[in-house]
């Protein structure tokens, strides 16, 4: 591919690593593209951020195709992961400590699942205080990192299906598609809470977002050594 392909418009596939901000990757594919071709500037966007702490599917998006981000944004996505049982955390995964644990002696395979089903179809949910939403002009992590409390009015989402893959507490793995602005941070959070106890998310990939697919994608690695090669 040409200077010129990515300027005109591509779609990139990139299979987000793990400890790596949604930014830094499209920063890093940038550098890339800039340095291969020797241009000054190229637009790249992402389609969806990932959490540093989740791997998985990232659509990137180069030069006039930036305006196709809104449309991907839209769509569907597909998620599998891990919720631990018996704990909390403030941010709902593992960015933060454990904050309280709970017994799991009356959690049961059935109970799990079925409360799982509770979630399915359009649901109110509170994103987490540890998150890049604005409210006031300044971040929720902001207020939350500063130990400041703040209202979060909840959302509507749609949960298409939360399927329960694994049991093995206090770990549980599972499949959820969803619509776009569901935290599955929250739906963990959430999920430990209907069942009289705790959850937070301990692992998470984004695998499907419409019709593309994780198995599709390539590694920044992979990309770089494409690109030069």
């Amino acid at each position: 591919m040409t200077a010129d392909d990515y300027k005109s418009g591509q779609v990139l596939l990139i299979d987000k690593p793990l400890g790596w901000t949604s930014f830094q990757v499209v920063n890093k594919v940038r550098w890339l593209i800039r340095k291969q071709f020797d241009i000054k500037k190229i637009k790249v966007g992402h389609a969806g951020t990932l959490d540093p702490l989740a791997t998985g599917l990232l659509i990137l998006c180069t030069g006039k195709f930036t305006k196709k981000i809104e449309s991907f944004q839209a769509q569907e996505k597909e998620y599998t992961g891990t919720i631990t049982l018996g704990a909390t955390t403030p941010s709902y995964d593992l960015e933060t400590e454990i904050d309280a644990t709970y017994s799991l002696s009356e959690v049961t395979s059935e109970k799990i699942k079925s409360t799982a089903q509770q979630f399915v179809g359009e649901i109110q949910q509170q994103p987490p205080v540890f998150s890049a939403l604005k409210k006031d002009g300044k971040r929720l992590y902001e207020f939350a990192r500063a130990g400041e409390d703040v209202d979060i009015p909840k959302r509507t989402v749609r949960i298409s299906s939360f399927e329960i893959t694994r049991i093995e507490l206090p770990q549980v793995d599972f499949r959820v598609v969803c619509s776009k602005g569901t935290y599955i941070r929250s739906l963990a959070h959430d999920l430990g809470r209907a069942l009289n106890n705790g959850g937070h998310l301990s692992s998470l990939r984004r695998t499907k977002i419409g019709s593309f697919h994780v198995a599709d994608s390539t590694t920044i690695e992979a990309f770089e050594n494409a690109l030069s090669s």
